[in-house]
């Protein structure tokens, strides 16, 4: 595959989706259909009704080993039909999550091993490894008060966690970062997103710079 695969994570509140979306507008014009963007759960009719039944607040009570293989699920269809066939053609793909998001959520936070998740993911995505991770980082606090303040009309069941929750996803993310400093890079998500959006620019233009010669 000749394409390239870039990835977003972050703690809830980070910011990472406003960015890219500010990002996908600077690039797109340059790119055209040399640019796909996607998210996970979701992009595509089959994983995105996967991503209802994944947020519906109206299941709480879901289990953790179910969550988790619905998010794999969801991801597998979502490879193949959207995100494999883009690499083939050379695209640059941008997905808002990936692997990482499930070992910080479902691995760390609701307990079932962070390896177990590795492993279960291994077999849904074939091993497909993004070629660069940009991981939004930001104080759990910091986070927690941006969803309430800007997310009153949409805070679906992920959102709803107890306080510890968010402090066993964000220190997944920080070890996640620890042991792959070459596919995960940290950006400062405390910043405003005009900066935000120019440190993630850089680090992208640098890292796959044949797209934007």
């Amino acid at each position: 595959m000749n394409g390239k695969l870039i990835t977003f994570e972050g703690s809830e509140g980070a910011g990472k989706t406003t960015a890219l979306n500010e990002i996908i507008k600077r690039i797109k014009p340059q790119l055209g259909d040399r640019l796909v963007t996607t998210r996970e759960p979701g992009g595509n009719v089959i994983s995105e009704e996967i991503r209802n039944i994944i947020m519906d607040s109206k299941n709480n009570n879901m289990d953790a080993r179910t969550e988790a293989l619905l998010f794999a699920a969801a991801r597998r269809q979502h490879l193949v039909d959207k995100v494999i066939p883009a690499l083939e053609a050379g695209k640059l793909v941008l997905c808002d999550r990936y692997v990482e998001s499930s070992v910080a959520y479902q691995g760390a936070a609701r307990g079932i091993g962070e390896q177990a998740i590795w492993d279960l993911n291994q077999f849904a995505t074939d091993g497909l490894k993004p070629d660069l991770t940009v991981y939004f980082d930001v104080p759990i606090e910091v986070g927690l008060d941006r969803i309430m303040q800007h997310r009153t009309n949409e805070i679906n069941r992920l959102d709803k966690q107890q306080h510890d929750f968010y402090v066993k996803v964000h220190d997944a993310y920080e070890e996640i970062a620890a042991d792959h400093p070459d596919q995960v890079v940290k950006i400062d998500a405390t910043q405003s997103v005009d900066e935000v959006v120019a440190d993630v620019l850089n680090l992208i233009k640098s890292r796959v710079p044949e797209y934007f010669n």
